[in-house]
């Protein structure tokens, strides 16, 4: 087409709307296609209509992408794809293999094991709240988006292994994901189906995965009960601004309210480093090519911490009492570690209360949640 033609926004407006006149097309109907195959059309309706999302009043509204906003049938569409293991080379995994909804959508497993039995060398994150984040995603910050987050397992090798054109053409030629994709985006055509709409669609279902009714929310926030008295000692050596224990640095350093994370990347002493070089896994720095990010990993919200165990970016501590153990020792000493990370004494009645409280943070309404399961399950 020569642009030139439609330079004049006036023009352009005119002429779309004389052609739908002419043409006699409604929004939802199939318009003609001279020379397209029969068996391409996508019959239906296309009548988006906005997700409303139910939100406590400690919670802000979540980001949403302005060219991707939730719909009904967009996240349903989503959370199909999420539970399809079509979205892998053999059909024998999906996303839910390693992001399980009983474990907060966490893998218990200690790193992701993809189709070909190959292991990878971190442990799956959570996928809890991802419409809050603002900044980064995987454990070393490498996508942007949870449409984005989306994109990346399906062609990575040690996981799902596959191609986006070969999924293309599985969903193109599906029985039911045609007319779910129409009613999704409004699509008239199965060869429409392509992997923007797919990552978009899986985008909506993971921003609806809020987590915010653990019994910490409903104690503290929604002032429904009390803590019990080990509860209230944990809360009080966790919030630095509670805390009375000055040797305690406190945890709420990275991990405050209301998501138990700052979203930032951090060095937390995990592996010892005499150069900023030398850490075995370069996390944040391999992606932003800055070497005073090297050793640096996302720090995880601890909503639902209880769950998702084993714990760290490569999944080494299996509790979090080991987890407390290596917080209270220092952790390794490197140029860029952070300066929250400090030795301290932590009795053994300061570890039960401490994880009294961080199991206050477990939302069973989230793990339980029918909207968030699979669909493919009676």
């Amino acid at each position: 087409m020569n642009h030139r033609i439609l330079s004049s926004p006036s023009i352009a407006a005119t002429t779309v709307a004389l052609i739908l006149v002419l043409s006699g097309c409604k929004p939802e109907e199939v318009p003609e296609c001279t020379g397209c195959p029969e068996s391409d059309l996508i019959q239906g309706s296309y009548q988006p209509m906005p997700y409303a999302m139910a939100l406590p009043a400690h919670f802000p509204q979540p980001i949403v992408l302005p060219d991707n906003p939730l719909t009904v049938d967009g996240v349903e569409l989503g959370r199909r794809l999420f539970y399809d293991p079509i979205l892998s080379a053999d059909s024998s995994q999906s996303c839910s293999t390693c992001h399980r909804q009983s474990r907060a959508f966490a893998n218990p497993e200690r790193v992701n094991k993809g189709i070909l039995g190959l292991e990878g060398s971190r442990n799956a994150m959570a996928l809890i709240n991802l419409g809050y984040n603002p900044r980064g995603f995987f454990w070393d910050g490498r996508s942007d988006s949870p449409e984005n987050l989306a994109l990346l397992p399906v062609e990575d090798h040690l996981e799902m292994n596959d191609t986006w054109e070969n999924v293309e053409r599985k969903l193109q030629k599906h029985p039911t994901y045609p007319a779910l994709f129409r009613k999704a985006f409004g699509i008239t055509r199965k060869g429409e189906i392509r992997r923007d709409l797919a990552v978009k669609a899986m985008g909506q279902f993971m921003r609806t995965l809020v987590s915010a009714q653990s019994r910490y929310d409903r104690v503290l926030w929604e002032r429904k009960g009390f803590p019990t008295d080990s509860e209230q000692r944990g809360l009080e050596l966790f919030f630095i601004e509670y805390s009375q224990n000055l040797d305690h640095p406190g945890c709420s350093h990275c991990h405050f309210n209301p998501f138990f994370t700052d979203h930032n990347f951090r060095n937390n002493g995990l592996s010892p480093a005499p150069s900023l070089e030398d850490f075995p896994d370069k996390g944040r720095g391999a992606i932003s090519k800055n070497t005073f990010d090297n050793g640096k990993f996302k720090v995880p919200t601890l909503r639902n911490i209880a769950l998702t165990a084993p714990y760290m970016h490569d999944g080494r501590f299996k509790t979090l009492e080991e987890v407390l153990d290596h917080y209270s020792s220092g952790g390794h000493p490197a140029s860029n570690l952070d300066p929250n990370i400090q030795r301290f004494s932590l009795s053994a009645q300061d570890k039960q209360d401490l994880i009294a409280f961080l199991n206050m943070l477990t939302d069973t309404a989230f793990v339980q949640n029918p909207k968030f399961s699979n669909p493919f399950t009676p």
